[in-house]
């Protein structure tokens, strides 16, 4: 059996990321899998990238760019910009040589410009199975990725927060209608990794009728796994060896999702009773970040390398997550595997992931005081040692190879040509 995926994303973002190791997953167990992206970051067995000259890349620029300028004029600010998707440009796919060769198509995150609605129905019209994990909410609202506190995607979208004009007719019921149109009748079964995505999926009025199973993002806990000698780690890295380490990652500062002013209000009220502790902090920092932090800042960048960011997890006593909605984030259990606890609001898909009290903390969402209780207790109260070791145990069912097994057998009931 021919399986493919589908990814906007190739090595970065958490779907792109998951899309890949996946597919990674399945060829190093022995299926015939293949990952289909817009461009490759890098050359890499079994993916494939529809721009790989310098035309085709400016041509897939430009589809994202006219795919943003499609919701530009409806947004209701620069904050969600990227918020939300009518996903009205992108490519036809149906035609590809590995489209025609599949028998199974696997679908992840496919927004800004990689494909629109009308290119899926020309993939849903094939006839093949379709397996779609979801990464957000996207698939059934219509149009948002996350949609906060609004429900409206249970019924029928409409008077979408995020427009500039919410109508009861606005981009969101378009948008909503054309899901409706694009997803009759289609073989569809939609994955999640998380059990709390799944439930909103099947309260929705687009996709709740569907087939829906949750198995998680899969991680190569071969790589993946705690330092036998976590101070020499600190020695590459330019780190202190004799000081405690609390890792976090900014993203986007301004996404309120991101939780950041959470994470400041917690470090402040913690500050005192975290003595000899510091931070390492990955992803988009500049001084105006580092200066709104209580605590002495080790600013690591951007990190593009997969290595360097074991390196960084094995580094680190703690992780800190302040998301406010987040699916099954790559990042919680890549810390878990190094070794390292997660502390975290009990919000999304997290608390699928973190074991309170055993492999971290999962505390009372939007509350700075139960965050801070969290660090200190994880870097005040527990053995060390034996909270590492379970951390890193918890996420062994999402190796490689068990994953890959499981989801071999979910190929195998769609009904997909050939052997798996």
């Amino acid at each position: 059996m021919r399986i493919l995926h589908l990814s906007t994303f190739h090595t970065t973002g958490g779907a792109g990321i998951a899309a890949r190791r996946l597919n990674e997953a399945l060829v190093r167990n022995g299926l015939d899998s293949q990952l289909l992206v817009p461009q490759t970051d890098r050359p890499e067995p079994q993916v494939t990238g529809l721009a790989e000259t310098p035309l085709q890349r400016k041509t897939a620029l430009a589809r994202f760019a006219l795919d943003r300028l499609s919701f530009w004029l409806h947004e209701r600010d620069k904050t969600v910009r990227f918020a939300f998707s009518p996903a009205r440009v992108g490519s036809d796919l149906s035609r590809h040589p590995l489209v025609q060769q599949a028998d199974v198509l696997h679908l992840h995150w496919t927004q800004f410009g990689f494909l629109s609605l009308d290119g899926m129905r020309k993939l849903f019209s094939l006839g093949k199975p379709v397996v779609w994990t979801l990464h957000d909410m996207w698939a059934f609202t219509g149009g948002c990725h996350y949609s906060g506190t609004c429900e409206r995607y249970r019924t029928h979208c409409q008077h979408c927060p995020f427009l500039r004009r919410p109508a009861e007719h606005d981009l969101s019921y378009r948008v909503f209608e054309r899901k409706k149109a694009v997803f009759a009748n289609v073989p569809l079964t939609f994955v999640t990794p998380s059990r709390w995505l799944s439930d909103l999926l099947k309260t929705s009025a687009l996709a709740g009728g569907f087939p829906v199973e949750v198995l998680p993002n899969p991680i190569d806990t071969k790589r993946f796994q705690p330092s036998p000698d976590r101070a020499d780690i600190r020695r590459q890295l330019n780190l202190p060896v004799d000081r405690r380490l609390l890792l976090f990652g900014s993203f986007n500062t301004a996404d309120p999702r991101k939780g950041f002013r959470y994470v400041q209000e917690a470090l402040r009220k913690a500050k005192n009773n975290l003595p000899d502790t510091e931070l390492m902090v990955f992803g988009k920092t500049g001084p105006e970040t580092d200066a709104a932090l209580p605590l002495p800042v080790h600013s690591l960048g951007s990190v593009s390398s997969e290595e360097q960011m074991i390196r960084i997890y094995q580094a680190a006593d703690a992780f800190v997550i302040p998301s406010l909605e987040d699916n099954f984030p790559n990042t919680v259990i890549e810390s878990l595997a190094c070794g390292t606890p997660v502390v975290g609001f009990a919000t999304g898909g997290i608390p699928e992931q973190i074991t309170h009290l055993r492999t971290g903390y999962l505390a009372e969402p939007k509350s700075s005081d139960d965050l801070a209780a969290g660090l200190i207790w994880l870097l005040n109260e527990t053995d060390p040692a034996m909270v590492r070791t379970q951390a890193a145990d918890s996420v062994k069912p999402l190796d490689y190879a068990v994953m890959a097994e499981r989801f071999g057998s979910l190929y195998r009931r769609t009904g997909g040509n050939g052997a798996v």
